[in-house]
């Protein structure tokens, strides 16, 4: 058989770049290489295109990404491979724009294509069309960062140019304390802030305005954190579900990533209905979307009512070690190596 020449693409210029880079590694680790020939692709974080010459170092965290070469002719470089497996979280990587490069150069890519993928990543959208698709959500409101001002968009898609201190004041009195403030392009939960006061609200609407002109504000629940990946293209399979305990208030960049106090429960001990309905909750969430290939959604189960909330879905989850998505089909029935070449299969067709 002759194999496939996979490009594993790794990086980016976003926030998550340190991620990215533990879940290429993971990935490299598993790859079958009886299928494949592998070329790994570095994206630094100003952008530059580099190959990765694999050796087999363990990498501390955040470490600089050392043994590499610059790719001199990028799009001639791409077009001799058959296949990508864009291992990208956040801005560049996972919104559509590198899906629609390789689109442009006709080259089969694992996972969302460019609406899914753009749609996916802006929380915002996502809640519009999860509104639309009958998922039940936590009333949330959002505003987009205007000059020294805040535009405050109305249910009915209509604008008004407020202060930060008018923005507050209408958004405490139409949710309710707790409330989540995420930037609305973000991943690994950078940038989100969970407050409890007007003045943590205000405070949290600018800080997420440093990451994002658009600002998402949730109303939180009182609840456990559920997660359930899901694996096809038209005929999609959700695993078992998943279930965070977080160190910290919430799963946080630091409590998913830096914090070894935080565990997960695979799979989750909850009722086999409950489980149902969030695996059904979670393709319905994917094929609103027009996913394809892969994502990891994630869910609330409220104390006391058992009311299951939707709360987002990522088009590429983390491939690390203590990834959700692999350990959830891992337990579902599915290894880790079988899960990518069956992730790069979906790709090419």
């Amino acid at each position: 058989m002759e194999k496939k020449k996979l490009g594993v693409v790794f990086g980016g210029m976003s926030t998550e770049n340190e991620v990215s880079v533990v879940s290429a590694e993971s990935i490299l680790n598993k790859l079958d290489r009886e299928r494949y020939e592998v070329f790994p692709i570095y994206i630094d974080k100003k952008g530059n295109w580099w190959k990765y010459i694999e050796d087999g170092q363990k990498r501390e965290f955040g470490a600089e990404v050392e043994n590499k070469e610059k790719i001199d002719n990028l799009f001639q470089y791409l077009k001799g491979l058959d296949v990508i497996f864009p291992v990208l979280h956040g801005l560049y990587g996972e919104d559509g724009t590198i899906q629609g490069l390789f689109e442009l150069l006709k080259i089969p890519y694992v996972g969302c294509k460019v609406l899914a993928s753009s749609v996916g990543m802006d929380k915002v959208y996502t809640k519009i069309i999860f509104d639309k698709a009958g998922l039940i959500q936590t009333p949330y409101e959002y505003v987009r960062k205007y000059k020294d001002n805040y535009i405050y968009i109305d249910k009915n898609f209509n604008e008004n140019i407020l202060s930060l201190n008018e923005v507050a004041e209408k958004i405490s009195k139409s949710l309710k304390f707790p409330m989540f403030v995420k930037p609305s392009n973000s991943g690994s939960s950078v940038g989100v802030k969970k407050v409890e006061s007007l003045e943590e609200l205000k405070e949290a609407i600018e800080y997420a305005a440093t990451f994002d002109k658009k600002v998402l504000v949730e109303q939180g629940v009182n609840g456990r954190e559920i997660e359930c990946a899901v694996l096809g293209n038209e005929d999609v399979i959700a695993s078992c579900v998943g279930e965070i305990k977080a160190a910290d208030e919430f799963y946080s960049y630091d409590a998913k990533y830096k914090n070894e106090e935080s565990k997960t429960k695979i799979p989750a001990n909850i009722s086999e209905e409950l489980s149902n309905e969030i695996r059904n909750e979670a393709i319905k969430a994917f094929k609103s979307i027009d996913g394809k290939g892969l994502s990891r959604v994630d869910f609330f189960i409220e104390d006391g009512t058992n009311k299951i909330y939707i709360n987002e879905i990522n088009t590429m989850p983390g491939f690390t070690s203590i990834s959700m998505y692999p350990k959830m089909f891992e337990a579902s029935g599915l290894p880790y190596k079988e899960l990518l070449t069956k992730l790069i299969e979906l790709a090419i067709e």
